[in-house]
């Protein structure tokens, strides 16, 4: 008597009454839930009671295999309201280049089939039935991979820069006139690719010009010129003539300033049309154009004409001093 009254809680029932609700407890089913189940592709709501999903599977007379797919682990718990995915396996003939190899799998097409497979494939290879068809029962997968293909490579071709000379721009001010266009260009190459499938080697076998490039043409001020048409006309042709445009400083000199001989470097008398120049950048006797001064030639060096810094010679001081000192483009004739 003295171990039974110390087997009962103080304020609890007697031992039979806390039996049978344990019991009732574990006989109670579980409550009722609503869950979607996608068995191969066909979706269904149903009422049931079971605990999981593989609980589920079984109240629905389905027995799953290894290779069967399940959405979920098939021990953890089923909630309400779920969508439980179940795709039986199907045997399915695998051949690769030649070889082939029968199997059991759930894959949803061709393409998730050679992953799970390590099956290694790529656009050139020739795979069968296409990548995105389903799998069906007993079909048969084949992929005959390709070592060598041909392949057509497009590229863009640069437009060219062409200058215009106008007489209506500031010099040194510049505005696109055409904006131009790239071209397009197309080569075919012989591919072939290495047997690991890590390398491949190209060669080229054609190339063709699909549409030619349009220049960018933009315009370069020479403005301070006030010219008549015919006068035009010949700076014109001289501007085309330049083999190059080089931007200097330029300054004024006269034969009469300080320190002056009035005989140049090259033996020419000084005057306007003989500039000085730093030899290193624009050699003696270079016959040149220089808008807001007229033709040239380099004719003369100084002590303090270094780089890109021309010296103008002009026939007055009066000349000299209105030219000043200003930023010019030296155009250097062929």
């Amino acid at each position: 008597m003295l171990s039974l009254g110390l087997l009962i809680p103080f304020g609890a029932g007697t031992v039979p009454d806390r039996l049978a609700k344990t019991v009732a407890a574990i006989a109670a089913p579980s409550p009722a839930k609503h869950v979607t189940l996608v068995h191969d592709g066909l979706s269904e709501t149903i009422e049931t009671r079971a605990a999981s999903a593989e609980d589920l599977l079984a109240e629905r007379s389905v027995i799953r295999s290894p290779e069967d797919a399940l959405s979920v682990d098939p021990a953890s718990p089923l909630y309400d309201g779920e969508t439980v995915v179940y795709r039986a396996a199907v045997p399915v003939t695998v051949v690769v280049d030649g070889i082939p190899r029968t199997l059991r799998s759930a894959a949803a097409n061709v393409a998730d089939l050679l992953n799970q497979q390590a099956v290694a494939f790529d656009r050139h290879d020739r795979i069968s039935p296409a990548r995105a068809s389903a799998l069906e029962n007993d079909s048969v997968v084949t992929v005959s991979h390709v070592e060598s293909w041909t392949e057509t490579v497009r590229r863009k071709l640069a437009a060219k820069v062409v200058k215009r000379w106008a007489f209506t721009l500031p010099v040194g001010k510049t505005k696109v006139v055409d904006p131009g266009s790239p071209g397009i260009a197309e080569t075919a190459y012989a591919v072939t690719r290495s047997p690991d499938r890590k390398a491949l080697r190209r060669t080229a076998l054609v190339s063709r010009i699909l549409r030619a490039p349009r220049a960018r043409i933009v315009a370069e001020g020479i403005g301070e010129f006030a010219l008549s048409g015919l006068a035009e006309q010949g700076v014109r042709g001289t501007l085309r003539l330049a083999s190059a445009a080089i931007s200097m400083v330029a300054t004024a000199y006269t034969a009469s300033c300080y320190g002056c001989s009035g005989t140049t470097a090259s033996g020419r008398p000084a005057g306007h049309g003989i500039v000085a120049v730093d030899p290193r950048v624009i050699p003696l006797g270079t016959r040149m154009y220089i808008p807001g001064y007229g033709h040239a030639v380099a004719g003369d060096t100084g002590g303090a004409i270094r780089g890109n810094r021309i010296d103008l010679g002009f026939n007055s001081t009066a000349q000299a001093f209105q030219f000043g000192r200003r930023p010019v483009t030296v155009y250097l004739i062929k």
